[in-house]
């Protein structure tokens, strides 16, 4: 299976939506370097597919990239329905995926907007492997 990077994006504190800076690094066992959720746990790098986006657009809501706090939008993958475990190739990076989806305490403004949120159901999070570069336009490839 085989899909491709969006857009990279990240944010300096956590709770804000995430802005695309067009590519990043991935550091191993840390996350996407600069970004607020980046440390040592399982959650270093979150993800969500373009076409979950695009869903919430069809609802009206103005979102792009990042709005989700997201750190790679893709395209092509059905992310959420990749086994805990999955390894991906993330541009020059290597990831594992350590969760799907999330539970979410508070509501976000994206919830009040629209009634509902794509990221718990279909966003996901790796940590990193091996580290290396990742930009728009990259190929993700399923390994494992």
């Amino acid at each position: 299976m085989k899909g491709k990077v969006i857009a990279v994006c990240l944010s300096q504190r956590k709770g804000t939506p995430k802005h695309d800076v067009g590519e990043g690094f991935l550091r191993a066992d840390w996350g996407l370097e600069g970004d607020a959720h980046a440390g040592h746990w399982h959650r270093q790098v979150s993800l969500l597919a373009m076409e979950s986006i695009e869903k919430m657009q069809a609802k009206g809501l103005k979102v792009r990239p990042g709005s989700f706090a997201e750190n790679i939008t893709t395209q092509g993958l059905e992310l959420h329905t990749l086994p805990v475990g999955a390894r991906l190739r993330l541009g020059q990076a290597l990831v594992e995926v350590t969760q799907i989806g999330k539970e979410c305490h508070e509501r976000c403004a994206i919830y009040y907007q629209a009634g509902d949120c794509v990221m718990p159901r279909e966003g996901i999070f790796v940590r990193v492997l091996e580290g290396g570069t990742v930009r728009a336009g990259d190929a993700i490839e399923v390994v494992e």
